[in-house]
């Protein structure tokens, strides 16, 4: 009898070392998808840094121009929520490929644009396969590694996902040095088309077509709901908060989505499994990688236009200044995720929000006459602390799923991370404005007050999220 509990205790041990869709390479499988969802990324905040010269070139406002940002995430907002049905509906492999060629064609029609409009457009369908790729990243790891290997894939996604928004203002700086604007989008297509090799090749379909019911109702709730909620935010930015046209869209965002996650709860096929944040752990998971991606992301919108508006430094060096945080946050997504396995998750999120803050709290006391090498310096030391808190914080919140629900889990962490980062650029889009328009001095000091406002809103989610991470509870083995 004791032999055959402990024969049956080895088996569970060695179930729990299984992955649960075990292939014979999982790194070199999920590589074409981690390429795509890196451009992706790169998408999100290559254009940051010439918003200024497109401004100029394309006749628009600050506002407008943000649609470039904001309309880009806007398409991953409302595609990122049905990407677990159609998981259920298409091949992994289908769906990926459909993701990496959608995005080469919108880079194309964005690079050969002549106008805003249609530059807008190929932004959007870029939105689609981002909005494609990046749950599937999450939901493929999960089910391709081990348990005991899940802290390192969660460490290259992070590397995607942190080191991507910010080396793009790099990219793009060294790209206007020497080129026009449209070779910011070329630069996509070679990248993606290697990933469309590799996909083609090497992705195996991991995911279980089951065909469900479609809800049309449910998937015109949420389109119209996240939708709705990033056009609000990206309004108030241009128009005021106080805007009649905002305040509707935002309250109507608001129901519709209300209603969309009470029809869920009570689907007995949901779209999106709501019910997995009764699940503590993944919940606060969830809420720290989205309050992680809201600093990088409104971050990143703010500093490289304080380079050049405030520091009046060229655009070309403006790439060159943010390429060492760059590198940090590479070293340190990768140190993160390799050791989340076997470090305490709290205290990696603990210490990684901390210095976040001490990196922001730098930013702020930088003026218009600061030298150089003082922003260099607090970006870099921002860039070490928000990597440092993602991969833990996205490993403590998905290894608490199983098979059944891991799909949701991601999707649904990278919904709400999308359209966090979407909210937080509009409202440091919004309190840059108010920051420059309260201050009477030059043009620079004016700006720099502006991204002092919009830092105090970073500094504001660091806070919180430094708070929230002392809650992450170590499991006893």
């Amino acid at each position: 009898m004791e032999k055959s509990l402990q024969g049956e205790t080895s088996m569970a041990r060695e179930a729990k070392k299984q992955a649960a869709k075990p292939v014979a390479h999982p790194f070199v499988a999920m590589l074409g998808m981690l390429i795509g969802g890196f451009v992706g990324m790169l998408s999100e905040t290559s254009l940051n840094i010439a918003l200024p010269s497109l401004m100029t070139a394309l006749h628009v406002n600050i506002g407008t121009i943000q649609w470039l940002v904001t309309g880009y995430m806007l398409v991953i907002g409302i595609v990122l929520p049905l990407s677990s049905l159609l998981s259920k509906l298409f091949s992994t492999r289908q769906i990926i490929i459909f993701a990496i060629v959608a995005f080469m064609v919108g880079a194309i029609i964005s690079a050969l644009a002549s106008s805003f409009p249609i530059l807008l457009v190929g932004r959007m369908i870029q939105g689609v396969g981002t909005g494609l790729i990046l749950p599937l990243m999450f939901t493929v790891a999960t089910l391709i590694f081990p348990p005991y290997k899940l802290g390192a894939a969660m460490g290259l996604i992070g590397l995607v996902i942190m080191f991507a928004p910010a080396i793009g203002p790099t990219l793009s700086g060294m790209i206007l040095g020497l080129m026009s604007w449209q070779w910011i989008f070329w630069m996509f297509v070679p990248f993606l088309a290697i990933a469309l090799i590799l996909v083609i090749k090497y992705l195996p379909n991991v995911g279980n077509i089951s065909k469900p019911k479609i809800d049309i109702f449910s998937i015109i709730l949420s389109t119209l709901g996240f939708g709705g909620l990033v056009t609000g935010v990206s309004l108030a930015s241009d128009q005021g908060w106080g805007s009649p046209s905002v305040i509707v869209t935002l309250v109507a965002a608001f129901i519709l989505l209300a209603w969309y996650i009470k029809r869920q709860l009570a689907s007995a096929e949901p779209i999106l499994n709501f019910h997995i944040f009764k699940n503590r752990q993944y919940t606060t998971g969830a809420v720290l990688v989205m309050m992680d991606f809201g600093i990088i992301l409104s971050s990143m919108y703010l500093l490289p236009m304080f380079w050049q508006n405030g520091l009046a430094i060229p655009v070309a060096l403006t790439g060159i200044v943010m390429l060492p945080g760059g590198i940090v946050n590479a070293l340190v997504s990768a140190i993160a995720g390799r050791y989340s396995d076997i470090v305490s998750k709290r205290l990696l999120t603990v210490t990684g929000f901390a210095i976040t803050i001490v990196g922001i709290v730098m930013l702020l006391f930088a003026q218009a006459t600061s030298p150089m090498w003082y922003v260099i310096l607090a970006h870099i030391v921002m860039m070490m602390g928000v990597p440092l808190a993602m991969s833990p914080s996205q490993t403590y919140g998905l290894s608490a799923l199983d098979q059944r629900t891991s799909s949701d889990g991601s999707t649904i962490m990278n919904t709400f991370q999308q359209i966090v980062g979407a909210i937080a650029t509009a409202i440091a889009t919004a309190l840059l404005g108010v920051g420059q328009q309260a201050s009477s001095a030059s043009h620079q000091v004016a700006f720099t007050s502006g991204v002092h406002l919009g830092l105090v809103f970073t500094l504001i989610l660091a806070i919180a999220a430094l708070c929230l991470a002392f809650t992450v509870k170590e499991k006893r083995a």
